[in-house]
């Protein structure tokens, strides 16, 4: 009995940290700014970060994206690390208004080319992605925890 009920637990909690089915998959293991260092195309990754631009065109949108190391669900982890800048593109409208500046977001893609553009004068390689899924996270809410001591507790 015991043993079923380590089990089931052990089993509910990795349900809670797994990723959304729409980001599961294999994946290779570079990051953006590996990527744009070795100049490799066609791996299939799954990348994510905070968005810096959402640029909507004619029969896609693509996205500048701070790259951030993804938690164990897929989500960008808060710390103020990156793992560098990407941009990623994906066929339809992605309304540059739900997906604000600094809102996260997780994609899926394959490498399919770099760019160069400028990051203020420092002039930055960015891979690019042809995505596949585009996730956008809910807002992370800031919580205040009030504690109020108990008048007996003396």
């Amino acid at each position: 009995m015991k043993v079923l009920l380590a089990l089931s637990a052990g089993v509910l909690l990795a349900g809670c940290v797994t990723a959304p089915k729409a980001l599961q998959g294999e994946f290779s293991a570079i990051e953006p700014g590996q990527s744009a260092r070795d100049g490799r195309l066609g791996d299939r990754v799954r990348w994510g970060g905070r968005i810096v631009e959402v640029a909507p065109q004619a029969t896609r949108t693509c996205f500048e994206i701070v790259g951030v190391r993804l938690g164990s669900n897929g989500r960008p982890l808060a710390r103020d690390q990156s793992s560098g800048r990407f941009l990623a593109c994906r066929a339809g409208f992605y309304d540059p208004e739900v997906f604000l500046p600094g809102r996260e977001i997780t994609i899926t893609g394959q490498v399919d080319g770099h760019e160069d553009r400028k990051v203020g004068d420092y002039d930055y390689r960015y891979p690019r992605l042809a995505a596949d899924v585009v996730f956008l996270w809910p807002e992370r809410r800031d919580v205040d925890v009030i504690v109020e001591r108990s008048p007996f507790y003396w």
